[in-house]
């Protein structure tokens, strides 16, 4: 098993930035694919951002593409989202999940998913 466990969520105004963080523990060794999605009131869980461990093969939703940046420690076994310049629709739950095979955008590829971190930016 892996357990994933978020932090770094919050309130900010638009146009503010926001850093969250999801460590890792368990049998990491199994993961390879890395992914941040997040989930809004009413709406399905959507892609956000995904990379690997080394850090490559990183891909981003074309609504968050030069606002945020995905990396990965793979010494401390932790997973980073930068948010920059935040809008009020950036306003989600944030989730961090982990695949046992490579990355994907795709929410059904990943294997391990932490409780999510509130994003709430105000307008």
């Amino acid at each position: 098993q892996v357990q994933l466990v978020e932090s770094g969520g919050g309130l900010v105004q638009a146009g503010g930035s926001l850093r969250l963080s999801c460590a890792a523990s368990g049998r990491t060794f199994e993961t390879y694919g890395l992914g941040w999605f997040r989930q809004a009131p009413g709406k399905e869980r959507e892609f956000v951002a995904t990379t690997e461990w080394d850090g490559t093969y990183i891909v981003y939703a074309d609504s968050v593409k030069g606002r945020f940046t995905i990396s990965a420690d793979n010494a401390k076994k932790t997973v980073y989202l930068q948010m920059n310049i935040l809008k009020p629709d950036d306003t989600a739950v944030y989730f961090c999940a982990a695949s046992t095979s490579w990355q994907s955008s795709s929410p059904g590829a990943y294997n391990y998913w932490g409780q999510g971190t509130q994003v709430t930016v105000s307008s």
